[in-house]
């Protein structure tokens, strides 16, 4: 005869008030609103909850009830391990979260791989509100938050008419590094730029995908080196610009194999990101070149590997960014138009950035 088992029930919330002869509302308050209690009260609330193994109110009957998540979204349309892998969205990511704790909210990455169409991921969002970090126009992954009835802050891009936005002037941080490079006397330049659109290019771009960018911070970015060099008497046409999908250190030094290849005879690198501008350290030291001697490089971002690498770049505030665009989120409900965060750069001259020499001084390596 197979002996019968007493298999014991879960405490629920009703026998757990039961147990302390109190209501099930100081129950939850003991969770929820614990300024509502005594230390003494909570105190003996919890430790009969963990001795009748009571695990706490449900927090999605919780959510449904309450109709709050009590988490804000971070929509990245990267894979997830780029959050922790790329300084400047590290440093993003930090002040963000910062803010969230301030706020008392929760914090979710919503990784959307970006040559993939699926954004079951945003609608399973159990999210208050999104951040979106760095997207472009066109991506339907930010349709899918926009469709969303929740508030929406974008940080860098795109630029929405409907939506808080946090951001820096790229337009005019980027002409600070092209003045400085034609100042030294740099008019031999060429140009390494993040992706510009969804779809994979890792090779050379042209006027029309320049101007057609739908990442809209590398497009600025492209133009306002455009115009200051044109300004300076330089035919953009003639500048070789090397476009990488892939934001890391590998493409950054492949892109400036691609571009030396084709003019070996520039004098300066401009990249568009720090990460990239230390790839193009890289192959320039494999190739024997003085990096400034001959030739320059400049990066963006100033985050922490460029300081010591004594590059010439443009700082911006990332933690801030973060933290910016999160107290926007959470205190979305005390305006009615769009708001917009614009923080401060600064252009720091590094070591890798000098005059160019002169043609019969000019030195290459094997």
């Amino acid at each position: 005869m197979a002996r019968s088992m007493h298999v014991r029930r879960p405490a629920t919330l009703a026998s757990l008030a039961a147990e302390l002869g109190v209501s099930r509302t100081t129950v939850s308050n003991a969770y929820n609103r614990p300024d509502q209690l005594s230390p003494e009260l909570r105190r003996r609330v919890l430790e009969t909850a963990r001795r009748l193994g009571y695990p706490g109110p449900d927090p999605v009957a919780r959510s449904l009830r309450t109709r709050k998540a009590g988490a804000v979204g971070l929509l990245l349309t990267e894979n997830l391990s780029y959050a922790f892998r790329d300084p400047a969205a590290v440093g993003f990511l930090e002040g963000l979260a910062l803010a969230c704790e301030d706020a008392g909210q929760g914090l979710l990455l919503v990784p959307a791989n970006p040559e993939r169409e699926d954004v079951a991921a945003v609608h399973r969002a159990g999210v208050d509100g999104f951040v979106v970090y760095s997207v472009p126009d066109d991506d339907p992954h930010l349709a899918a938050v926009l469709e969303r009835p929740v508030p929406t802050v974008v940080c860098d891009q795109p630029e929405l008419d409907t939506v808080d936005r946090v951001g820096i002037d790229d337009r005019a941080a980027i002409t600070q590094v092209a003045d400085h490079l034609i100042d030294l006397g740099h008019r031999r330049i060429g140009v390494i730029c993040m992706r510009l659109a969804r779809d994979r290019n890792d090779g050379f771009v042209n006027a029309d995908r320049q101007h057609t960018a739908h990442f809209h911070v590398q497009r600025a970015r492209l133009e306002a080196l455009a115009t200051a060099f044109t300004s300076a008497n330089v035919d953009w046409t003639s500048v070789p610009v090397v476009e990488r999908f892939d934001h890391s250190i590998a493409s950054g030094a492949s892109a400036a194999a691609q571009l030396l290849d084709r003019d070996p005879q520039v004098t300066a690198l401009i990249c568009t990101s720090d990460i990239l501008a230390l790839g193009a350290l890289a192959e320039a030291r494999r190739r024997g070149l003085r990096v400034p001697q001959d030739l320059s490089i400049t990066g963006f971002d100033g985050i922490t590997e460029s300081e010591r690498s004594g590059l010439t770049t443009v700082r911006q505030p990332v933690l801030e960014k973060g933290r910016a665009a999160g107290k926007l989120l959470v205190n979305a409900a005390d305006h009615n138009r769009p708001r917009t965060v614009t923080l401060a750069t600064e252009l720091i001259v590094g070591t890798t950035s000098a005059p160019p020499r002169i043609t019969e001084e000019r030195w290459f390596g094997p």
